[in-house]
């Protein structure tokens, strides 16, 4: 029998706001433990939310580049919620009245163009962080109460590949428009699965099970796969039965496991949250969000591929980062050609960042010092060898190019005596390579070039040591 699965997620994106949702806490990640927490967010009785402008302004910004219908008047709603990682017993979030409803996100995959369809977003305020140690579980309260939204998608996805797709897309559409860093790592992006297995042809949903808080696009892949597989076992041997329940997803076992039975709707007992009054979104305040966007990925690409003459391919990679595409828009204000810039970011930076294990959008390099180097190539000051060492020490050590180059004395020889005293002692040290080259092998030109180089500590001018080193060698003959 084929089977067909379907997928619905509920991606949770954390918003680029200083202060939380409903207080004046700060909101960015990587403080102490409970170091971000007042009576409002810890939910001590008698303090009252107040709603963080900013958040509303970038709920509606998520609206626009998802193309969704925004909500006139949006009211927030209380979730009851028994976890220990919000101790006010309910999460304050909306239900009757969502920042957006509707729109869409077109994917690219292997068969081509596809749309999602999204249900709606909503803004919400986050959970605390349970910190499992030692056979107790500790709560860090500082991101509760951060504001986020949750982008609810219709059930459209039907494999791990569109899934990825729609990811990479929504956190391209987001952090350009700076709605959130999307660091996945960081868990300001989390992804929950929804998924069912039906016969093939059918339109009948199969059991839905639900994986919590993703945030690893490898992670999802083999948790869909795994999900999958499960399900299909089940559903042909009969050896488990399926029910609906949220898993957890275990990267290093590979596996999924049982958390609790799926809550409904119902069980949350959703009712208005009588201590925010509902907030009128009007078409003035859309447009004025609207102006004040960045451009977008898309927007950007054109730009990159069209005006700027960059490589398809290339443009594919700068603008797939938020950062990346920052890093290039800083050389490119420091007057660093386009081509130039994008070259040095793909086959330097990116090559160092591979080295250190980093996602793209944790690369951080002082661009000026970048740009710095970049034109003492492009000056022909030093040559590219030395550039290629130079940039390593500036990536893992802020090193100034241009006061290391003085300092080391490692500008371009480029004076031809000293040039043909150094050919010339080469061809003394290789007189068999030479014979090779008088023989017929002229690949061997290429050897003696590197020890040219060599013999100049990587300094020489390689337009002018190759013209004088053939020059030399097609006087032998």
């Amino acid at each position: 029998m084929n089977y067909e699965v379907v997928i619905g997620l509920e991606v949770h994106v954390e918003l680029a706001t200083n202060s939380k949702l409903f207080c004046s806490c700060g909101a960015k990640f990587g403080a102490g433990p409970n170091e971000n927490v007042c009576p409002a967010c810890a939910g001590m009785p008698g303090m009252l939310p107040v709603a963080n402008k900013k958040a509303i302004e970038l709920g509606i910004a998520a609206a626009i580049v998802t193309n969704s219908r925004i909500t006139p008047t949006i009211t927030f709603d209380k979730k009851n919620y028994f976890y220990p990682d919000l101790s006010a017993g309910y999460q304050i979030t909306q239900w009757f009245a969502p920042i957006c409803r509707g729109g869409y996100v077109e994917i690219e995959t292997s068969e081509g163009i596809k749309r999602i369809n999204l249900k709606q977003i909503h803004i919400e305020e986050d959970a605390g962080k349970l910190v499992h140690s030692h056979g107790a579980s500790l709560v860090d309260y500082n991101r509760a109460g951060v504001p986020l939204v949750e982008i609810v998608s219709m059930p459209d996805f039907r494999g791990a590949e569109e899934v990825v797709a729609y990811l990479e897309k929504l956190r391209a559409l987001l952090s350009f428009a700076g709605v959130s860093d999307c660091r996945m790592q960081e868990g300001s992006m989390r992804c929950d699965v929804n998924l069912s297995v039906r016969e093939a042809g059918t339109q009948t949903l199969g059991t839905r099970t639900e994986m919590k808080n993703m945030n690893s696009l490898k992670a999802i892949v083999r948790a869909i796969e795994y999900e999958t597989e499960r399900h299909i076992d089940a559903l042909e041997t009969g050896f488990e039965e399926l029910v609906q329940e949220t898993r957890r997803w275990d990267d290093n076992l590979g596996q999924s496991f049982a958390m609790r039975n799926k809550e409904n709707a119902t069980d949350y007992r959703y009712f208005p949250n009588p201590d925010i009054m509902p907030i009128e979104v009007t078409e003035e305040w859309i447009n004025e969000v609207r102006v004040s966007l960045p451009e977008t990925a898309h927007d950007k690409y054109a730009r990159m591929t069209g005006t700027l003459g960059i490589p398809a391919a290339d443009a594919k990679i700068i603008t797939g980062s938020k950062n990346l595409s920052d890093i290039f828009d800083a050389l490119i204000a420091r007057d660093i050609p386009a081509r130039d810039a994008t070259s040095w970011i793909i086959t330097e930076l990116l090559s160092m960042d591979t080295k250190e294990n980093k996602s793209n959008d944790d690369i951080t390099i002082d661009c000026g010092k970048f740009a710095d180097l970049i034109q003492l190539v492009n000056r022909k000051e030093i040559n590219r060898n030395v550039a290629k060492k130079v940039f390593a020490l500036l990536y893992t050590e802020n090193t100034d190019p241009v006061e290391y180059v003085k300092q080391n004395n490692l500008g371009v020889v480029a004076d031809s005596a000293l040039l043909e005293e150094a050919v010339s002692s080469v061809l003394e040290e290789n007189a068999n390579s030479v014979g090779q080259y008088l023989a017929g092998n002229e690949k061997v030109a290429g050897f003696l070039m590197g020890k040219v180089m060599a013999k100049t500590a990587g300094k020489a001018d390689p337009a002018a040591a190759k013209e004088i080193l053939l020059s030399r060698l097609k006087r032998m003959k």
